[in-house]
């Protein structure tokens, strides 16, 4: 049998040397996060892991090893089976559960009987989390970043996907987090990922950046949605110096539409979104734009949004969190089309 455990912070090192990262965890698990590139194996599926800790409580430890090693030895000959015929024998995976434990000991065991060479994630899951959190910080302040600020609607996820197209280095925490930042930042159809898979999402960006090089990223709150940026990354952020990126209204309103244009499109969804203003602007304003909505004057409530929601006291706002923003110097595309982004992002890459 080959089977090689792995603390934590050098499994992290060699993640791109593995030929997979398999998670042997349920699916649920799976799904509420992993370790980078991982392919799901349960050992025991959610039912099934729920059905051996209801054992294990209301009948004994015993039973509730035995009905789980069935299940195991199923699972793990049904992904024998239908993954590894076409695996060579120098195939090294690296295998993992919650904590290191039955469930990636089980498989580990299976695979390194038929010879291959495994790498088992010591402590499991709940290590490589540690390990993360434990990461970001430095990370996060190992960085040099340009933080792109400008009132909603300035077009700054459009600048950020041009710099990306330019070669820059970029940061787009709304698209890792799934919002775009918001009371009205629910992106329909795209549930936002939970608080560890955010985290896990943001520490594998940050360790892919060349420290020698800028990183550009939106002027972001503490939050995003639901999702919490972590500090450390959130106070280098705050110190870093700024671009104030500025479109005309007329520009803001059309790009807003063209971005949020699902909401013309469901105008219930645009309905029931709006009643989250409800206490900071009003129940009457908020009914009238309600009102304005259902009879398609889609784009007078987005400008008054800007007007009377969004704008006020922006600068103020921005100012106080972001302390380069009094000397941040002005940023133009001219207008809000792709065209223009991809030319300031040009001179900005320069």
């Amino acid at each position: 049998m080959s089977v090689m455990v792995l603390p934590a912070a050098m499994a992290l090192e060699k993640l791109g040397k593995f030929d997979a990262v398999i998670d042997a965890r349920s699916e649920s698990e799976y799904a509420e996060d992993r370790l980078p590139g991982a392919i799901n194996w349960p050992s025991l599926n959610d039912a099934e892991r729920h059905e051996v800790g209801t054992v294990y409580k209301q009948v004994n430890p015993f039973e509730a090893r035995k009905l789980g090693a069935g299940y195991t030895a199923a699972n793990i000959a049904r992904h024998v089976m239908r993954d590894i015929g076409d695996k060579p024998r120098d195939w090294q995976p690296l295998v993992y559960c919650w904590r290191g434990g039955q469930r990636s000991n089980s498989l580990a065991l299976v695979l390194g009987q038929i010879g291959f060479r495994v790498n088992l994630l010591e402590g499991g899951y709940k290590a490589f989390r540690q390990a993360v959190l434990a990461a970001l910080p430095a990370l996060a302040q190992g960085l040099q970043y340009r933080v792109i600020c400008g009132p909603t609607g300035s077009g700054k996820t459009r600048l950020l996907q041009a710099l990306q197209a330019a070669g820059a280095q970029v940061l787009d925490l709304e698209d890792l987090a799934s919002h775009r930042s918001s009371v009205l930042g629910l992106i329909p159809g795209q549930p936002q990922p939970t608080q560890k898979r955010f985290d896990t999402l943001v520490w594998e960006k940050l360790r892919s950046f060349d420290a020698a090089r800028p990183v550009f990223v939106e002027s972001e709150s503490k939050k995003v949605g639901n999702l919490a940026v972590p500090d450390a990354l959130m106070a280098a952020m705050r110190a870093s110096p700024c671009l104030r990126l500025e479109l005309s209204d007329d520009e803001r309103v059309q790009l807003l539409l063209e971005d949020y244009a699902f909401f013309a499109d469901d105008k219930d969804f645009f309905c029931k979104r709006l009643e989250a203003l409800a206490e900071l602007r009003g129940r009457a304003q908020v009914d009238a734009w309600q009102e304005q909505v259902r009879a398609g004057d889609v784009e007078s409530v987005v400008r008054e949004l800007l007007v009377k929601h969004y704008d006020p006291g922006y600068a103020t706002s921005t100012l106080r969190n972001f302390g380069a923003f009094a000397d941040a110097p002005v940023i133009a595309p001219g207008d809000r089309t792709p065209e223009a982004m991809a030319r300031l992002a040009q001179e900005l890459v320069v």
